[in-house]
């Protein structure tokens, strides 16, 4: 988490902090989530069932998550599975990473333009 940069339009150094993460339950913790209201991050991260009935159980509010906010995650998420359909992107055989960038690049595009 301490490593996300975020590139600026212009110029100038990248930013370090986002206005907002989108996560799945896998980043649903306690410390994930202290990490981000430390740093004035909102958060889009719906609770695993364990946490929700521990709350319950020790009379805490629930999160809310902004259901709108999660929906469009799912663009993200259809779009990796469309460029993991290409099988080398998948498995990862080019060793450099200026070769794994350029494939991932190639496979945007693929999927970018038409027919």
């Amino acid at each position: 988490m301490a490593r996300i940069r975020i590139k600026r339009c212009g110029p100038g150094r990248p930013r370090t902090r986002p206005e907002r993460v989108v996560g799945d339950k896998g980043y649903s913790s306690r410390k994930i989530r202290s990490y981000l209201r430390k740093r004035g991050i909102a958060c889009t991260i719906p609770e695993r069932v364990d946490q929700i009935s521990g709350r319950r159980r020790r009379g805490e509010s629930l999160c809310r998550l902004d259901r709108e906010v999660y929906r469009r995650r799912n663009v993200v998420e259809r779009c990796f599975n469309r460029l993991k359909q290409n099988k080398a992107l998948a498995t990862r055989y080019d060793k450099r990473a200026r070769h794994y960038k350029a494939l991932v690049t190639l496979a945007c595009l693929r999927l970018w333009l038409p027919g």
